[in-house]
């Protein structure tokens, strides 16, 4: 054809460069995702974290007025060593409830139970759980049976007059060894320890004025022993009736004395 004109198309030879960008901007998007998705888990990390702070607060192990943000708490209240203690400092919105002033409970207790201390018919010691006060058989019930010696009710409420002053939760645990039972009161050791913790959890009741409320009551046979079940002496420990702490707050009455 006369007259017409060949146009040579031009040849692009960066049109890779439109993939690049591509790739890049998805890749850029890549990372915005993975820095977000780690930020979020440092925060719910930093929520955990605060959550077993406060868990641990509620069992009066560490001391209060420390936030996350301050760093660890600088001790570790009554786990470790059975004379440490939480101080009753008073309570604002901003630190909490002042704790047990456990040192003090324990003196008290002492004041209280000195021959008891020492013919080793109770002992005092702290555990995980909560501050323990443990009546041995030796004081409280004659071998197999769930009804208090002569005596054994005046000791008891030498102990719940204490902690009614401080106005604490507690939980009655019967103990046995593991030497089986069975006679006409009792099939197992589970009956034996079950019933020593009710009598003892109803003479707190009825008459040391303790309430109901704050009470609770276990049985848990040989299967908590304190001691081996290898050696008279050591199922003789765990023959016992365990009152246990377990609240951690002084009440408003007894912080403002």
């Amino acid at each position: 054809m006369r007259g017409r004109k060949k146009v040579e198309e031009a040849t692009h030879h960066e049109r890779w460069l439109v993939s690049y960008a591509d790739f890049m901007t998805l890749l850029f998007a890549l990372f915005v995702v993975l820095f977000a998705s780690s930020h979020h888990d440092k925060q719910m990390l930093q929520r955990v974290s605060v959550a077993v702070k406060n868990g641990f607060q509620d069992m009066g192990a560490f001391s209060y007025g420390a936030t996350m943000q301050d760093g660890p708490p600088s001790k570790v209240q009554g786990l470790s060593d059975p004379l440490s203690q939480t101080k009753a400092t008073g309570s604002n919105p901003a630190t909490g409830p002042a704790a047990l002033d456990v040192a003090g409970l324990r003196k008290s207790l002492s004041a209280a139970l000195g021959k008891e201390l020492e013919r080793q018919e109770v002992e005092m010691r702290m555990t995980p759980e909560g501050f323990v006060v443990s009546l041995h058989e030796l004081g409280f019930f004659n071998s197999g049976e769930a009804i208090l010696m002569p005596g054994a009710a005046e000791k008891i409420k030498r102990i719940a007059s204490v902690l009614n002053h401080y106005g604490l939760d507690m939980r009655v645990e019967g103990h046995s060894d593991n030497v089986p039972i069975h006679n006409e009161q009792f099939g197992s050791n589970w009956d034996l320890s079950t019933a020593r913790a009710t009598t003892v959890a109803k003479l707190l009741l009825d008459d040391c004025g303790v309430d109901p409320k704050r009470v609770s009551i276990a049985g848990y046979a040989q299967y908590h022993p304190t001691a081996s079940n290898d050696t008279p002496e050591g199922r003789k420990a765990n023959r016992r009736v365990d009152i246990v702490v377990v609240s951690t707050f002084l009440p408003p009455q007894v912080r403002a004395q």
